[in-house]
């Protein structure tokens, strides 16, 4: 939570140590709760700023305004409170169609906090509401009330059923209301309105283990990447440290990765393979350009001569005089080709040491239950086959994905194969646990058909001079295919008739009763689709194994 003080200072902590400036104008931009409320309450009394413009993330409680009211009262300092703003806040866009609910103790909101098997009602009653008050947050920024649908007995209905009540509760004020100017079309029928599937992570927890294959998810998997900024060890060179000498500490370099990046706009949903390629071509075309740049100057005579004078030629030299002109935009291009190399170099570092290509197309195929090449015991034994969390990960998929469970001999037998590999079977535990339940609650999920095709090893540097040395590394192209979530979604957008989600419950929060309504018109209706990614929080594999292995611990 940060405040800033416009014109003196930046942005600073509130619950730091602040001198009293009494001459200027403070804007607070926090959380509603009692520990920042209290601080807000005690720079009052400390007569800190000249005056106070409060900004909320979320809404604040009425009881709360209270207590402001009265410290401001206590201080002689109601005046001074110039502007409180509720500003529907709680959520971070990581991108255009997809954010987070949580980022700060997220762990609060956790699947292991929602899962595990001590919670107390009250506790479980208040991480709903955590949830609901930050995707309420949400639709007030979107400026649309949704139409909810969700499964029934878990969390998801408990998070669709307050959603409902809150958005109701909202839309009933009719003077109050923050849908009055519903940017998605008005009206109880308007078909511009969207759709929001709530979905339990239990529904498909393999996913979430899967190796990935794609330069956005290898990133998130296998690098130190936090709200679209990657960190990568930089490289220091072939140099050998003199002997005796400390070994030189790998510097870290951070990168934002955001829409800005036009090569990251294209490539993030591209397998690997593809990605190495075209920073390849991005950097053979930038020399190119560049040595075209030397070539017109060298015939010119004009090495050493700076750009001022360059422009100031005749006609004949406009074509230099371009080429001078788009530097600006070939170093913008080397700075973009200069970050993907080096991410992309730390991701493919960790593919050949971990040979995840290996885990990646095994995983595939035991989840589309495909022929199996080689068997599980021989990777798990591999000692030049990946970490022991790559191992656990795949044993992990394989339990998960598999019709029956394996005997309690082979069992034993994979055990005691993943222990000696260094692997804690804690997960393992949890996921029995999981396995038993659910195979009386429902089904498996199914992941349909196999979303691999081999292309043989890359045998060789990908091209002369080339940046990424893929030999041994397998070349994996994907195939389109639906996972659970997916496949869900597309049955509900579709309105078409599925076990699946036959069963799941509607809510439309601008109807008087919550019945089931035809949507057949308003599918007819509908021009374009878009869908937008929302979740809890987001972590990778090796945060989705703790939270298992603290589920599993005994």
């Amino acid at each position: 939570m940060c405040m800033c003080i416009k014109g003196r200072l930046p942005n600073s902590l509130l619950h730091s140590d602040r001198d009293p400036i009494p001459d200027v104008p403070a804007i607070y931009f926090v959380m509603p709760t009692e520990e920042n409320i209290d601080r807000i309450c005690q720079d009052l009394r400390n007569q800190l700023y000249e005056s106070y413009y409060l900004n909320f993330i979320s809404a604040v409680s009425r009881s709360k305004l209270e207590d402001i009211a009265s410290a401001a009262l206590a201080a002689n300092a109601v005046n001074q409170v110039t502007k409180v703003f509720d500003q529907y806040l709680n959520f971070i866009t990581l991108e255009d169609d997809m954010f987070i609910l949580c980022n700060q103790n997220k762990e609060h909101i956790s699947y292991h906090a929602i899962n595990k098997p001590d919670i107390m009602d009250t506790d479980m009653d208040g991480i709903m509401d955590t949830i609901v008050d930050s995707l309420f947050c949400f639709f007030v920024t979107l400026g649309a009330v949704p139409i909810i649908r969700c499964p029934r007995g878990n969390a998801a209905e408990m998070v669709a059923v307050k959603l409902d009540k809150k958005l109701r509760e909202n839309l009933r004020d009719a003077r109050n209301s923050l849908f009055t100017g519903d940017t998605m079309g008005t009206g109880q029928f308007s078909f511009q309105r969207p759709l929001f599937v709530l979905a339990d992570r239990n529904l498909d927890l393999a996913t979430p283990l899967h190796h990935t294959w794609t330069y956005q998810a290898l990133i998130h998997d296998v690098l130190d990447f936090h709200l679209n900024r990657v960190s990568v060890e930089e490289s220091q060179g072939s140099e050998a440290s003199p002997a005796g000498a400390r070994p030189k500490k790998k510097n870290k370099k951070s990168y934002d990765l955001t829409g800005a990046d036009k090569f990251w706009q294209k490539h993030k949903g591209s397998p690997f393979p593809e990605v190495a390629e075209a920073v390849q071509e991005e950097l053979d075309t930038y020399r190119a350009q560049e040595d075209e740049v030397k070539r017109l100057k060298s015939i010119m005579g004009l090495e050493g001569e700076d750009d001022g004078a360059i422009s100031m030629l005749s006609d004949n030299t406009a074509k230099l005089t371009s080429a001078v002109s788009s530097l600006p935009e070939l170093l913008e291009k080397k700075r973009l080709i200069d970050l993907h190399t080096n991410v992309a170099t730390a991701v493919l570092d960790h593919i050949k040491s971990r040979k995840l290509d290996v885990y990646f197309e095994y995983e595939e195929k035991l989840m589309s239950k495909s022929t199996l090449d080689k068997s599980l015991l021989d990777i798990i034994s591999d000692p030049d086959a990946g970490t022991a969390e790559d191992k656990m990960r795949l044993f992990l998929i394989y339990y998960i994905t598999s019709q029956q469970p394996p005997s309690e001999a082979d069992l034993e037998q994979y055990k005691k194969a993943l222990v000696d590999t260094g692997c804690d079977l804690s997960s393992l535990n949890y996921i029995k646990q999981w396995k038993a339940f659910t195979k009386m609650a429902a089904t498996p999920a199914s992941y349909g058909s196999s979303g691999v095709k081999p292309m043989g090893l890359f045998s060789r540097v990908m091209n002369t001079g080339s940046q990424f040395v893929m030999e041994g590394v397998k070349n994996l192209v994907l195939k389109q295919h639906n996972l659970p979530v997916t496949r869900i979604l597309d049955n509900l957008m579709e309105m078409k008739s599925n076990p699946e989600t036959d069963d799941y419950r509607y809510f439309d929060p601008k109807m008087l009763r919550g019945k089931y309504q035809n949507l057949v018109d308003y599918t007819k209706a509908r021009q374009g689709k878009r869908v937008l990614y929302g979740c809890s929080e987001l972590f990778n594999a090796a945060q989705f194994m703790k939270q298992l292995s603290q589920l599993g611990q005994k």
